[in-house]
């Protein structure tokens, strides 16, 4: 089967330098268009991989996002999101990046070129077949996400891939492989742009569609965010109050006193 790197493809648009910023900015947004678009053709390759992960973390198990470069940070980004907006402990979905936090700012030279290194990583976590290792790569071609895939596959570990390309050295890595097509970038190779784009999101749709099915949301309301600011408590104190009829003042101590919105109310009810 042969392989095509359409990240790679020369851009739709030529004599960028030339254009104005209006023209520039328009563009960008008509290309940016595509990606919610591509994603959707991807759902029913999300929904067999959260279906497969959320027993595996009622089992105790955990995702790693493994990527390079903006992948491997977006990877890191969605993980370290996790606790704020759901109480979860960091230690349940982890982000890890080539070359390491320094790679979070920096680029680290030939980091991405260790095809060991990812599985080394993954076994300071003593990852097992309870967990779920999904690898990002706009490219499907990064040594680094494709050994950490090839070896977990291996001892029975459920793997994924993100990545732009049909049918990538990655994807043949993963059980899924979720392959979100988005045509060439504004400027050419840059997946920066919109494989970004589309990774975000489709890391958004992963993380948020499983944290709903474990319970930690209520209705549509985050009821085990962390209280890490005013603006949070806030929101959490109406949270109570509209769920208990009771004054803010009250909520808002019921609050302070058991941490979350879903412990608070659970508490008042058994009183």
């Amino acid at each position: 089967m042969s392989f095509i790197k359409i990240t790679e493809q020369d851009s739709l648009y030529n004599d960028l330098e030339r254009k104005s910023v209006r023209e520039l900015l328009e563009d960008i947004n008509t290309e940016d268009q595509k990606v919610a678009l591509a994603v959707r053709r991807t759902i029913p390759k999300i929904e067999e991989l959260v279906l497969q992960i959320v027993p595996r973390m009622q089992q105790g198990g955990r995702i790693f996002y493994l990527g390079a470069g903006t992948s491997g940070r977006l990877g890191v980004l969605d993980a370290s999101e996790i606790p704020p907006t759901f109480g979860m402990p960091p230690t349940l979905i982890i982000g890890l990046i080539a070359g390491g936090d320094t790679a979070l700012r920096n680029p680290v030279e030939n980091a991405e070129d260790d095809e060991e290194r990812g599985w080394q990583e993954l076994l300071e976590y003593q990852v097992n077949t309870k967990d779920t290792v999904i690898g990002i790569a706009a490219s499907g071609t990064t040594p680094y996400v494709i050994g950490a895939l090839r070896k977990a596959r291996e001892q029975g570990i459920l793997t994924a891939s993100i990545s732009s390309n049909p049918d990538s050295p990655m994807a043949m890595e993963a059980d899924v492989s979720i392959e979100m097509i988005v045509g060439p970038e504004f400027v050419t190779g840059s997946s920066r742009m919109k494989s970004g784009t589309g990774q975000k999101m489709i890391l958004n749709m992963i993380s948020t569609s499983v944290m709903i099915r474990l319970g930690r949301v209520k209705g549509n309301r985050m009821v085990n965010m962390q209280l890490t600011n005013q603006k949070l408590i806030d929101r959490g104190t109406r949270m109570v109050a509209e769920e208990l009829g009771l004054p803010y003042n009250q909520s808002r101590h019921l609050l302070l006193m058991y941490g979350s919105v879903q412990a608070a109310v659970e508490a008042y009810r058994k009183e």
